[in-house]
């Protein structure tokens, strides 16, 4: 099973992921603690895309892609942006970095889900989540 979402870099589109992430999940019968990371774990990529990737160019879009089978979900956000170095990436929890509100997102994605890589230069993050058993 798969579905597709494309948006406006815009932020008022957010509302639109988490629609996305309530319809996949009720169609799917996600369970409630893997749909609340799937939720979070959406939102932060698709903010990041549309925020830094695309750099809130409503010319350009975001993609997410939702599939599902017997053992997992992948969750898939594609950008039209340069990419980044997803590598070089600070530390959030770090004492010098606890008040720098960047960063964050691609930590709680790693964190929420389990498994994470990133592809394109890092304009497409592939998450991975196991469902429960």
């Amino acid at each position: 099973m798969e579905q597709r979402l494309k948006l406006a870099s815009k932020t008022d589109s957010l509302h639109l992921v988490e629609k996305f992430v309530d319809e996949f999940s009720v169609s799917c019968n996600i369970d409630h603690d893997v749909y609340g990371n799937i939720l979070i774990a959406a939102l932060e990529a698709a903010n990041n895309a549309i925020t830094h990737g695309n750099k809130l160019n409503e010319k350009k879009q975001v993609e997410i892609i939702f599939s599902k089978d017997d053992e997992k979900i992948l969750l898939t956000v594609k950008d039209e942006g340069f990419g980044f170095d997803y590598q070089d990436i600070p530390d959030p929890t770090s004492p010098e970095n606890l008040e720098n509100m960047s960063g964050r997102g691609v930590f709680l994605m790693s964190k929420l889900s389990d498994e994470i890589e990133f592809e394109k230069n890092g304009s497409l993050v592939r998450m991975t989540f196991f469902l429960l058993k």
